[in-house]
């Protein structure tokens, strides 16, 4: 019979094949689940799962143990992380010292950009029409990636609108 917990140990940093794009600003969703998946799997992941214990001079050996598996893991984290930021972005990464809070920060400064690209796309989506450069077919391949990109920014187009939308730019 196979021992699925035997396998299930947790990785050595050597072993992890970090297959995590560099953040840029345009694909912080797939950064952050690669990010959570590889701490995860590195086992680092505590301080992003429990708050930061409290230690006092009289803790007992268990708190003190905790604190350090905190400490550590949210060291660790944080080195993790910094190498998989540009350095356009990483000054920001210097200004936390907790994981979660700095995942948290990533996630609202990403939040206002893909409003602004969203808004962007919205805007060129709604203004493309048949010129004669481009034939129907590049015309409407052309419409239907600004839809998937407004998709992957959780801006949703039935597939009829759609349908009508680009019928309706034609000539």
């Amino acid at each position: 019979m196979f021992n699925f917990c035997a396998v299930m140990q947790p990785a050595n940093f050597s072993n992890i094949k970090c297959n995590i794009p560099e953040l840029k600003g345009d694909n912080c969703k797939v950064w952050n689940e690669r990010i959570l998946f590889h701490l995860g799997c590195m086992d680092i992941d505590y301080t992003i799962r429990k708050d930061k214990p409290t230690i006092t001079d009289t803790g007992t050996t268990t708190e003190k143990a905790l604190y350090e598996q905190w400490e550590r893991s949210n060291r660790l984290s944080l080195m993790f992380i910094k190498t998989k930021i540009s350095d356009g972005i990483r000054g920001f990464v210097d200004q936390h010292d907790n994981v979660k809070a700095l995942l948290k920060a990533i996630d609202e400064q990403f939040v206002t950009l893909d409003k602004a690209l969203a808004n962007t796309l919205i805007m060129k989506f709604s203004s493309l029409k048949l010129t004669n450069v481009s034939g129907v077919r590049e015309h409407i391949m052309q419409m239907r990636d600004i839809a998937t990109q407004l998709k992957t920014l959780e801006v949703e187009m039935s597939d009829s609108f759609l349908v009508h939308f680009i019928l309706n730019t034609l000539p």
